[in-house]
C-alpha cells in the first residue's frame, strides 16, 4: 500500500498536479508542451496574488526553464504581515515546484526593498539552462497600504 501511494506521489509530481493550476495552453497540435498558468497567494502577505506562467513537457524528464511572473495587491496588505516577513537582502522562498526528476526547481522568493516601499517577487530555477540561470521580476508596491510607512531608509 505505501509502495502505491509513494508511485502516485511521484507521478503527480511529474506530471505537475497542482490545485493552484489556473491555466493550461496547449503550444499546438504537433507538440506536447503547454504553458501552465498557477495562481499563489502569499503565504505571510495575504494580501498579494501572483501568477506564474511557465512551460511543462508531460512526456519529458525535465521541463524547460522559463517562466514569468506577475503580482499584484488583491487584498490588504497589513504592517502585522511585514512584520512576520524575512527582512534580508535574499528574503525568502514562498513558492517552489519541481521541474525535473534532476532536482531542478522553480522558486519564488519574496524580498523587501524598505527603501522604496516594495514588496519583490523573484521566479527562477535552480539549475544552469544554456549558460544562464533563467528569471523573472515582479514588485507590488505598498503605497496606498496600511503597511506604508513614510519616510524610510536603509
Amino acid at each position: 500500500m505505501k509502495k502505491l501511494m509513494f508511485a502516485l506521489l511521484a507521478s503527480c509530481t511529474l506530471m505537475g498536479c497542482s490545485d493552484s493550476e489556473v491555466g493550461d495552453v496547449s503550444l499546438g497540435l504537433f507538440t506536447l508542451k503547454d504553458i501552465k498558468l498557477d495562481s499563489m497567494v502569499d503565504p505571510v502577505v495575504t494580501g498579494v496574488t501572483c501568477h506564474v506562467a511557465s512551460v511543462e513537457d508531460d512526456l519529458s524528464f525535465s521541463d524547460p526553464s522559463d517562466s514569468s511572473i506577475s503580482c499584484r495587491q488583491t487584498s490588504e496588505i497589513t504592517p502585522a504581515m511585514l512584520a512576520n516577513i524575512d527582512k534580508s537582502d535574499s528574503g525568502e522562498v514562498v513558492f517552489k515546484k519541481s521541474k525535473s526528476v534532476f532536482f531542478k526547481s522553480m522558486k519564488v522568493r519574496r524580498i523587501f526593498d524598505a527603501k522604496n516601499q516594495t514588496l519583490m517577487y523573484l521566479a527562477y530555477t535552480t539549475k544552469e539552462t544554456s549558460g544562464s540561470f533563467k528569471h523573472s521580476l515582479s514588485t507590488v508596491p505598498l503605497w496606498g497600504t496600511q503597511a506604508y510607512q513614510e519616510n524610510v531608509t536603509k
